[in-house]
């Protein structure tokens, strides 16, 4: 079994973003265990003056979560056309650490629309160096006509999540040296 530290890219308490992350969660437990992260609004604005060897404890704390886990797993809404300022904010402070560089992650964009959100996300995790292919990025716009909360109503994006997620497992799976070409 695979754990997965997964980033809920919304701090709304009811976010269908994060609704979904339980129901992965419970389609494939026998597969992975989910460790669901909501602390995003916990995090403290990025500052480099504070980005040292010893950062503030919520940032310690975070940056702990991602080294336990063998792969992450973001699920996240696009807002105002981008990305949740709370969630760059917390990728802002893995830049200098390096805790996504070469780790085997997914995204799932699920928002009304998503694309420009989508996009940008993605460049951001290339930057830190995420390892994550093709079969690891999924775009899902128009979320709510396609899962009501508890279930996904769209056969084609059950068997989008499945690659991903199947992707995902064989990312894990596979050694850094073979993943990096090395």
């Amino acid at each position: 079994m695979y754990s997965i530290f997964a980033i809920c890219g919304s701090t709304r308490a009811t976010s269908i973003n994060l609704q979904l992350l339980h129901v992965i969660s419970d389609l494939y437990s026998g597969l992975f265990s989910l460790t669901i992260f909501t602390g995003l609004d916990r995090i403290p604005p990025f500052n480099p003056d504070l980005d040292t060897e010893d950062p503030p404890e919520e940032i310690r704390n975070f940056r702990n979560l991602l080294n336990q886990h063998q792969g992450i797993l973001i699920c996240t809404p696009e807002y105002a056309m981008g990305v949740p300022g709370s969630l760059k904010n917390a990728l802002d402070w893995t830049v200098s650490s390096m805790e996504f560089s070469h780790k085997p992650t997914a995204l799932i964009t699920a928002s009304s629309l998503g694309e420009k959100g989508h996009k940008s996300l993605m460049d951001t995790l290339l930057v830190i160096e995420s390892d994550i292919p093709e079969a690891c990025r999924l775009h899902v716009p128009q979320i709510k006509s396609k899962f009501n909360g508890r279930e996904i109503l769209d056969t084609g994006l059950n068997e989008k999540l499945q690659i991903l997620m199947q992707s995902l497992g064989e990312r894990i799976a596979t050694p850094i040296e073979v993943r990096r070409g090395w």
